[in-house]
């Protein structure tokens, strides 16, 4: 007989007798044995269903910002202060309109943009959309950020200022509220865009002037003036270099070569092609100053 043989023999035979005698206490043990299991991977199946929710939830929201910035459009930084893009207004009056921004920041170092579009090239809310935009703009001083910028959509007929964090207390939602609702609306209604933006540029203006001081020159024109500053030694450049070709063409006579003037070097243009007089075509330049934008302002639909 094999060693251990009856031992192995005697537990089948066991579970057997007690399956003959006992039914119902077998019958119940092997159900609560199989309801246990049954529940041990539900529980399991449960979890993992708990884990999975959160992943597709983000996953799906990650999609769908990636779709909205594909398609979203951020406009590049405008050179001028007020920029009609959709035509609603004369050449005159956005001349005009210009100026009168240009020399707001020179007198106040506020930077205040006007930019009219034909529509909005996003999926997103007027507020974030123009907010990202101002941003990238760049508008105001970067100290004071002190940038204001109404954005105006006319098919989606739909506008919105902008507030930097400088202004923001003397140009709360509010006061954004009530210029576009009370102020600009009802002239964009019946169709009076020139008289519209007259109104909302005054009353931004009366808002914010004595905020800030300015310096008497826009952001551009400073640094214009800096750039300026290499005017001297590139004269005395210039200078120099035609002393040496002077006498280069000296020295070529001398030894039996005729020097032509219309064979040297082209230096600078005859028309002034190195040095810019900085009058950008009769209009005052924009140029950001590095402001930033936190959500401050308010718009309204006509």
């Amino acid at each position: 007989m094999i060693p251990g043989s009856t031992r192995a023999l005697a537990c089948p035979v066991r579970r057997l007798a007690e399956r003959i005698e006992r039914p119902e206490t077998y019958s119940a043990r092997v159900f609560a044995w199989r309801a246990k299991g049954h529940l041990q991977r539900g529980r399991r199946k449960q979890q993992t269903r708990r884990v999975r929710c959160p992943v597709i939830v983000l996953a799906f929201a990650i999609l769908f910002a990636v779709a909205a910035q594909a398609a979203e459009v951020i406009p590049p930084k405008p050179d001028r202060y007020f920029n009609d893009y959709a035509s609603v207004v004369s050449k005159e009056a956005a001349l005009r309109f210009n100026e009168q921004l240009a020399q707001f920041e020179r007198e106040t170092s506020d930077q205040v943009v006007v930019a009219i579009f034909p529509k909005m090239q996003t999926e997103s809310d007027i507020a974030d959309y123009t907010q990202r935009v101002a941003q990238a703009w760049g508008v105001g001083q970067k100290e004071r950020r002190n940038g204001v910028v109404l954005f105006v959509f006319v098919q989606d007929r739909k506008m919105f200022i902008q507030v930097g964090y400088g202004l923001e207390g003397a140009l709360p939602d509010i006061t954004a509220f009530d210029i576009t609702e009370y102020r600009i609306k009802p002239r964009f209604k019946s169709g009076d865009y020139e008289g519209g933006l007259a109104a909302g540029i005054d009353s931004i203006f009366q808002a914010i002037r004595g905020e800030y001081k300015g310096t008497g020159k826009t952001v551009r024109e400073t640094r214009g003036g800096e750039k300026g500053g290499t005017f001297v030694p590139n004269l005395l450049l210039f200078f120099f270099f035609m002393v040496l070709l002077f006498f280069l063409s000296r020295l070529k006579r001398q030894s039996g070569y005729r020097y032509s003037g219309s064979g040297g070097p082209y230096v600078g243009g005859g028309s002034g092609g190195g040095w810019s007089s900085g009058g950008d075509g009769g209009f005052s330049g924009f140029s950001g100053g590095g402001g930033s934008f936190g959500g401050g302002g308010a718009g309204s639909s006509w």
